[in-house]
C-alpha cells in the first residue's frame, strides 16, 4: 500500500463502512471498531481462540468463522468480505474503523503524548504524520514487528497489531529506518519457559516410544523451528500450525520436554509472539488433538 491519501479524512458525515471500503480499494486491511474503539470480541463459537485464531485476509487459516471476531488477523481488503452478512452486523455497531499496518506494509510509530512528539522531531526521519487525540501517528513504509513502550509515550504498530484510521495524514511516507527497527531490538523479547512438559503416555499397546531416537526428535523439532523462523507472513497461524504438527507426532508418546517447548516458543517470540500467544496456541493445539 503506497497511497493512503486517497482516502478521505474519517468524520461523523461518513460512515465505518464506507471508510473500511475506501481504505481496502487502496489496499489497506481494515476491521471495524466497536464502542470503547476496540475490536469485537470473539463470537461463541471461537472464544477464547479455541479455533485457532485466523492470521490475516490471505490465509484464513483453522478459523473458519466468517465474522470480524479475531482482532487485528481479521482485518481484510476483500470488499466481499466487508460487505458480507457476516460484517454487517458489525458495521451497524461500529464507531470507528482501523487497519492492520503490516498487513499494508507499513509501521506506525505511535506517539501517544507531546513529550514523545517532540522526541521523534529531533530523532526520526520525516515522514506522513497523522494527529491523534493525545499526540501523533508517524507512518513509515516497510513492516516490522510490533512492540509497545520501547520508549515512554512510544508504540511501534505494525505487524500482529491494529491502529486506529485517524486520516490519511500530510507529508510523504518515506522508508522504514534503522532507528525506529533499532527501537525494537532495544526491548528484547522476554524468553517464556514452557508452561509443562508434554507427558501424555503411549497409547496402550503400543509399547517402547518410537520416536526416542535422539536424532528422529531432533530434527523434528529443528525443522519446526526453521518453518517458524522462515515465516514471512501468517505468524499466528504459521505457529499455531507448527505446534499442532510437533503435537501430532509427538504429544502422545511422552517425547517433548520442557526444553523442546522453550525451543520453539523461542523461536515463535523471536517473530513477534507474545508469550500469552504461544501458550494460547499450544493450549489450543493441545485441546485439538485432545490431549
Amino acid at each position: 500500500m503506497t497511497q493512503p491519501a486517497v482516502v478521505r479524512r474519517d468524520h461523523p458525515a461518513t460512515s465505518p463502512l464506507r471508510t473500511a471500503l475506501e481504505l481496502s480499494a487502496a489496499g489497506v486491511p481494515v476491521l471495524p471498531l466497536r464502542r470503547g474503539k476496540v475490536p469485537f470480541g470473539n463470537c461463541p463459537a471461537c472464544a477464547q481462540n479455541v479455533c485457532g485464531g485466523r492470521p490475516n485476509m490471505k490465509d484464513p487459516g483453522p478459523c473458519q468463522c466468517p465474522g470480524p471476531c479475531h482482532a487485528w488477523a481479521a482485518a481484510t481488503i476483500d470488499p466481499a468480505v466487508i460487505t458480507s452478512p457476516a460484517w454487517a452486523s458489525a458495521w451497524r455497531q461500529a464507531v470507528a474503523v482501523a487497519y492492520h499496518p503490516g498487513g499494508a506494509g507499513l509501521t506506525v510509530v505511535d506517539l501517544d503524548n507531546p513529550a514523545a512528539v517532540a522526541w521523534a522531531r529531533q530523532t526520526l526521519p520525516a515522514t506522513r504524520t497523522v494527529p491523534t487525540t493525545r499526540g501523533e501517528h508517524w507512518i513509515y513504509q516497510g513492516a516490522m514487528r510490533s512492540v509497545n513502550g520501547v520508549r515512554e509515550g512510544v508504540d511501534l504498530k505494525s505487524t500482529m497489531a491494529y491502529a486506529r484510521w485517524r486520516g490519511p495524514g500530510t507529508g510523504t511516507m518515506t522508508a522504514l529506518p534503522d532507528v525506529v527497527r533499532a527501537l525494537a531490538a532495544k526491548s528484547p523479547t522476554t524468553v517464556r519457559a514452557a508452561p509443562c512438559a508434554v507427558t501424555v503416555p503411549a497409547p496402550a499397546g503400543e509399547g517402547a516410544c518410537p520416536h526416542r531416537t535422539p536424532a528422529y526428535l531432533e530434527r523434528g523439532i529443528a525443522m519446526a523451528e526453521q518453518r517458524i523462523t522462515d515465516a514471512r507472513n501468517a505468524i499466528h497461524a504459521t505457529v499455531y500450525r507448527t505446534f499442532l504438527a510437533v503435537l501430532s507426532t509427538h504429544g502422545r508418546c511422552g517425547c517433548l520436554t520442557e526444553e523442546h517447548i522453550e525451543r520453539l516458543f523461542t523461536a515463535a517470540q523471536a517473530k513477534g509472539e507474545s508469550p500469552r500467544h504461544c501458550t494460547d496456541a499450544w493450549t489450543n493445539a493441545r485441546a485439538k488433538l485432545g490431549l
